[in-house]
């Protein structure tokens, strides 16, 4: 991209040469996602504070590819391997990151996306994004992925760690009910995908499209239990299912320009000792009830993404036939379509659909 808000241009530019710890991946995948469009047209007025990579710049968030070559020092990867690259870029000596807490990164930046300070532009500019045919990543950025896994499938694995650390964060396993606002959309699915992987004993789960909502079921048959939001509020519903007390925990996942409404009565659903996660894209200033969630003991937070060791918890899963990805549609279009396949994300199948650049379709 050149300039915000006009389309990308298709150019040849050197081939990238891996740095001391960095890799290069030949990638045959990148997900498009729906967000994209608002980061190359609105970002730098919605949320100016969160800086572009200086311009030009490959843009691409969730690659994955073949490694074809690595740099000094990088030990445990080799050529040919099958990877998923996590964008999550880091400056390595922050206090955060010396006590391995690298999404608290002062420098935090999404490789060929944005950052979330003035210090991520470096980075934004060393790491380009995965539209291209080759890209450098940090060796601990990869995600290996099993033979079994398509890289159409991996390219999606952004969205599905979003939720996959929210969950973790949210305490989500056996014995534990949890409640997913936006479980139709490209975020919620995740959480009806891993919900059998991680042995979450009941997923309520919300919407507005009831023919999605009717396919969300198919995917944990007797595990989830699903909600229109036409039929009324979330709380009142939660509180006739579970006669009272409450869900274990609240994943948010809506979509931009969702109402506030709907997040409070997710967290007014919240059993003692609750946990809210936000993962969503519920914008500005949201009234909690603060005394109530003192009174009763829970906790609202946010989560922002996923480390490449909870990429590789999902790779896991997906190789030992615990997560099942194949309810994924992919949409796969070659390099040089790429402003025809972020105009057409908008018309996707809900969460169903993934839609994916191929690089490697055009060698």
């Amino acid at each position: 991209m050149h300039n915000v808000g006009e389309p990308m241009k298709i150019e040849r530019i050197p081939v990238p040469a891996p740095g001391p710890g960095d890799v290069r991946v030949a990638v045959h995948a990148v997900n498009i996602v729906p967000n994209l469009a608002n980061i190359l047209s609105n970002w730098t007025t919605w949320f100016p504070l969160n800086p572009l990579p200086s311009l030009p710049a490959v843009f691409g968030l969730d690659p994955a590819g073949v490694v074809e070559e690595v740099g000094d020092g990088v030990e445990g990867v080799e050529v040919g391997d099958r990877v998923y690259v996590n964008p999550g870029r880091t400056c390595g000596a922050c206090r955060a990151c010396r006590n391995g807490r690298i999404v608290h990164c002062a420098s935090y930046a999404f490789a060929g996306y944005f950052g979330f300070s003035a210090t991520s532009v470096r980075l934004l500019d060393r790491y380009q994004g995965g539209l291209a045919e080759k890209m450098i990543a940090p060796a601990s950025s990869l995600v290996r992925i099993p033979d079994s896994l398509s890289f159409e499938a991996a390219a999606r694995f952004g969205y599905l760690g979003t939720m996959y650390s929210a969950l973790r964060k949210a305490a989500a396993g056996p014995g534990r009910s949890v409640l997913v606002n936006g479980i139709t959309g490209t975020l919620g699915i995740a959480a009806a995908l891993l919900a059998p992987a991680m042995g979450i004993t009941t997923l309520y789960g919300t919407g507005r499209d009831r023919e999605l909502l009717a396919e969300i079921d198919k995917l944990a048959p007797g595990q989830v239990r699903l909600h229109s939001l036409h039929d009324g509020p979330v709380d009142e519903w939660i509180a006739a299912e579970t006669g009272g007390a409450g869900v274990d925990a609240f994943v948010d996942a809506l979509g931009p320009g969702a109402p506030h409404e709907t997040l409070q009565q997710g967290v007014r659903a919240l059993a003692r000792g609750g946990i809210a996660v936000n993962i969503g894209a519920v914008a500005g200033e949201v009234p909690l009830d603060l005394h109530r969630m003192m009174d009763m003991d829970q906790v609202v937070r946010g989560s922002v993404w996923f480390t490449p060791g909870e990429g590789q918890d999902m790779a896991d899963m997906v190789a030992s036939g615990l997560l099942d990805l194949s309810p994924l549609r992919h949409h796969v279009y070659p390099l040089d379509e790429v402003n025809a396949a972020i105009n057409n994300v908008g018309s996707r199948h809900g969460g169903f659909s993934n839609f994916v650049i191929s690089p490697a379709s055009g060698r």
